[in-house]
C-alpha cells in the first residue's frame, strides 16, 4: 500500500540562526491578492506624507564673510573642499564642507572679487576682481612665517565680469569689455572675441566638448564661441538680458541660462531658433544657475530670496529652498557627489543645503535601503492619484512670494485672454498663434 505524505525541504522555512528573520513563503500569482493595490496605495500616501515630514533641507550656514558673497567655486579634485569671495573683495575664502569651518583666508583684490575658478588638476585657483588684475594663487596654504603670495599676476586693461578654465588644457577664459583666451604661461591673451558688444557677464567652457565656450552679453544675447576658431560662431538674442549660464555635463549640445525675466531657458546649440524647455517659478530676476554632476537637475538662484531646483526637461520646479534671513541670493553650486547644493548671498552666508530635502545622510542598513527604494517606486507607480500628487506637490511659500506667484499668474492669463480676443477678431491667418518657446527669442546671428 502507498502512503502519500506530505514532503517539505527544511532549508524553506528553518532559519539558520536565531538572528535570521523568519522566512515567509509567498505565491505571487495576483489572483491571490485581491486586494494588493489598495494596500500599495496606502503605503505610497503614506511614504509621500512621510516625505514631506521629513523634508528638512537646510543642514549649515557658513558665516565668516564681511560683504555679500559674490562668487563661488568648486574643487575639481576634492569634495569638501570649496572657495568663495566676497563683495568687499577683501577674502577669498576656503572652506571645509565636511567641519563647517574656514579653512583659509586671504586678501584678493580691491573691489569686488567678480568670479574664481579651480585650475583643472586642483593644484591652483583664478580669480579677477575690479583692480583689473588676474591673479592665481596656490591651493595649499602658505607655510609657517610665509607671506601670502600669488603664484602670478596679470594686470588687463578693463575690470573682467567672469573666468573659466579650460576641462583639460592649461587655458582659461576671462570676459569683461570683450571675450580673452588666454594661457597661464602669457601675460596676455591668445584671442580675443568681440561682436559689437558692450560688456559680457559670465563665460563658460562646455565640459564635454572642451573646445566650446559660451557668453552671456549686455545686448540681450548668449554667444557661442570655437576656441580653434578666429570669430564667434553664432549668437541669439532674447528679448531680456541673460545673466549666466551652465553647460550640461552629460549631454555636449545642452545649456541653461538664467534669464532677467524671470524664467530659465535650455538650447540645444545646433537649434537656437527657439529653447528646447522653458523653466518658469521664480517671481524675479534668476542669477545663477548650475547642473548636478548627473546632468539630470539644476540649481537656479534668484532676486526672490529663493533656491529651486529644476529637472532639466520640466517646466516648473520640484523643490524650493528659502528661510526667514536669506536675502537675495547671487551665486549657487551643486556639490560633485550630486548630495548638496550651496548658496551664497547678500547677507554675507554661505548656505548648505540637501539636494533632496528628505533624503537620510549618513550609512543605511540593507533593510533600511530596500524599505526606501521601495517606498520610491510606490510613489512612483502612484505619483498621478490626486491626493498623493497634491501632498507631493505642496511647498510653503513665503507670503510675499505667494502674492507674486498669484499676480504674475493673474497677469499672464489676462495676456492670453487678450490675444485670444484679438485673433477672435482679426482676419483669419493676421494674428499668428506663437507659442511661450518661441516668445522670447528675438532673432539667431551667424
Amino acid at each position: 500500500m502507498k502512503v502519500k505524505v506530505l514532503s517539505r525541504n527544511p532549508d524553506d522555512y528553518v532559519r539558520e540562526t536565531k538572528l535570521d528573520i523568519q522566512r515567509v513563503p509567498r505565491n505571487y500569482d495576483p489572483t491571490l491578492h485581491p486586494f494588493e493595490l489598495s494596500r500599495e496605495y496606502t503605503r505610497a500616501l503614506n511614504a509621500t506624507k512621510l516625505e514631506r515630514v521629513f523634508a528638512k533641507p537646510f543642514l549649515a550656514s557658513l558665516d565668516g564673510h564681511r560683504d555679500g558673497v559674490n562668487c563661488m567655486a568648486k574643487h575639481t579634485k576634492s569634495l569638501s573642499t570649496f572657495l568663495s569671495g566676497s563683495c568687499d573683495g577683501e577674502v577669498a575664502i576656503m572652506w571645509n564642507l565636511t567641519k563647517h569651518e574656514c579653512v583659509r583666508t586671504l586678501q584678493a583684490h580691491e573691489g569686488f572679487v567678480r568670479g574664481m575658478v579651480v585650475r583643472y588638476c586642483g593644484t591652483s585657483f583664478f580669480t579677477v576682481g575690479d583692480d583689473k588684475t588676474i591673479k592665481q594663487w596656490k591651493m595649499e596654504a602658505p607655510g609657517y612665517g610665509e607671506e601670502e603670495e600669488p603664484l602670478n599676476t596679470i594686470l588687463g586693461k578693463t575690470v573682467f565680469t567672469g573666468l573659466d578654465h579650460h576641462w583639460q588644457e592649461g587655458v582659461f577664459a576671462t570676459c569683461g569689455q570683450q571675450v580673452d583666451i588666454w594661457d597661464e604661461q602669457r601675460s596676455s591673451p591668445i584671442r580675443s572675441f568681440t561682436w559689437g558688444v558692450e560688456s559680457f557677464s559670465s563665460i563658460r567652457f562646455n565640459p564635454v566638448e572642451t573646445e566650446i565656450l559660451a557668453s552671456c552679453a549686455s545686448d540681450r544675447s548668449i554667444v557661442l564661441y570655437d576656441m580653434r576658431e578666429s570669430a564667434p560662431l553664432k549668437k541669439v538674442i532674447m528679448t531680456m538680458r541673460s545673466n549666466t549660464l551652465c553647460w550640461n555635463p552629460m549631454e555636449a549640445y545642452y545649456f541653461t541660462c538664467s534669464n532677467e525675466d524671470y524664467n530659465l531657458y535650455t538650447y540645444d546649440m545646433r537649434y537656437l531658433d527657439q529653447p528646447v524647455t522653458v523653466h518658469m517659478d521664480h517671481v524675479s530676476a534668476v542669477l545663477d544657475v548650475d547642473y548636478s554632476p548627473t546632468g539630470r537637475e539644476f540649481v537656479s538662484a534668484s532676486f526672490d530670496k529663493t533656491i529651486r531646483i529644476f529637472p532639466k526637461d520640466v517646466g516648473h520646479s520640484r523643490e524650493v529652498y528659502h528661510t526667514k534671513r536669506m536675502q537675495h541670493v547671487i551665486c549657487v553650486k551643486w556639490s560633485s557627489d550630486n548630495k548638496y547644493v550651496l548658496s551664497g548671498s547678500d547677507e554675507m552666508n554661505i548656505r548648505l543645503w540637501k539636494a533632496y530635502a528628505a533624503e537620510k545622510l549618513g550609512v543605511l542598513a540593507p533593510r533600511e535601503r530596500q524599505a526606501i527604494n521601495y517606498n520610491q517606486k510606490l510613489k512612483e507607480k502612484f505619483q498621478h492619484h490626486p491626493q498623493i500628487r497634491r501632498i507631493s506637490h505642496h511647498r510653503h511659500l513665503p507670503k510675499s512670494i505667494y502674492h507674486q506667484t498669484k499676480e504674475l499668474r493673474i497677469m499672464k492669463e489676462a495676456r492670453r485672454r487678450k490675444e485670444r480676443n484679438v485673433r477672435k477678431h482679426s482676419r483669419p491667418g493676421t494674428v499668428p498663434v506663437v507659442s511661450e518657446k518661441e516668445k522670447h527669442v528675438v532673432t539667431v546671428v551667424k
